[in-house]
């Protein structure tokens, strides 16, 4: 993928960034795998926004991709690489033997026409997924199952790639994105390769209106509200926040507060924390 500028028409144009889409080779999508996308802005089924600063946006339609690729032992045929609204990464619609269709996160190198396969007895090439036992260690790896037959749920966005290191026993060690060693069970299934679309990050948005199309609403920080709107607020000129650490409008701790649990059962299958300290 690359990335495009535009002529700069307008001062918000001079600075804004967007994907040339070289990757995508299929424009509309597969009718079948859509299904339709109700936005809520936030509000739960109460009416309450639970979650602030969204509403509005462009209409999408959700892709249902396939993150548990279950389907053993029949080669599929990779028909198109589409764009997905709903995720950084794009997506690839395969074709099974058998005339199955489905879609994948499209990882680097994956290209019209190429083949893909899942099970244990797939080969160790981009595209395909096999159980951890079953890949050497070294390999980059993306979509990796926690639980076996749950569907990927770790390393899925644009450009992230996680190393299987080690092999003992029923577990496997990997090196994630983030840096943090962890141990997952062996007949968990990954993803050979890394997730394409890696210079998504290099995008530069460059007008507010464009955050809007994505649905998301305007930020206000709470420094330039009113002690009645926030504790922040207040103060004559541009002041401080007037405490010893931020905090929500609602009082609580914010940025930095640690909220995993402190005896989490998972802390046991964690070699090393991402801030490269080892769980005691």
């Amino acid at each position: 993928m690359g990335i495009k500028t535009y002529n700069p028409y307008t001062p918000s144009r001079r600075n804004m960034t967007g994907s040339d889409f070289s990757e995508i080779t299929k424009k509309t999508p597969e009718k079948s795998l859509c299904v339709s996308k109700k936005k809520h802005s936030g509000r739960n089924n109460q009416g309450k926004i639970t979650v602030r600063h969204q509403g509005g946006g462009c209409r999408q339609k959700y892709r249902l991709v396939d993150f548990k690729r279950n389907k053993e032992g029949v080669p599929a045929k990779v028909i198109g690489i589409e764009y997905d609204p709903n995720r950084s990464a794009n997506i690839a619609l395969i074709c099974y033997a058998d005339g199955e269709k489905s879609y994948i996160l499209a990882p680097e190198g994956l290209t019209d026409g190429m083949k893909v396969m899942n099970g244990p007895e797939a080969e160790v090439r981009v595209g395909n997924c096999l159980p951890l036992s079953e890949i050497p260690v070294g390999t980059l790896v993306h979509n990796i199952e926690l639980y076996p037959g749950k569907g990927g749920q770790l390393v899925r966005s644009a450009g992230n790639s996680a190393q299987l290191m080690a092999k003992e026993g029923k577990y496997v060690t990997l090196r994630l994105p983030s840096g943090e060693m962890r141990m997952v069970l062996a007949v968990c299934r990954a993803s050979i390769g890394v997730v394409g679309n890696g210079d998504h990050n290099l995008i530069k948005i460059g007008k507010a209106g464009r955050k809007r199309h994505m649905g998301i609403r305007p930020t206000v920080r709470g420094s330039v509200m009113n002690p009645n709107d926030h504790p922040h607020g207040g103060g004559e000129g541009k002041t401080g926040i007037g405490r010893p650490g931020p905090c929500t409008p609602w009082g609580k701790p914010a940025l930095g507060l640690k909220t995993r649990k402190s005896k989490k059962s998972s802390d046991k299958l964690i070699v090393r924390r991402r801030d490269g300290r080892a769980i005691k």
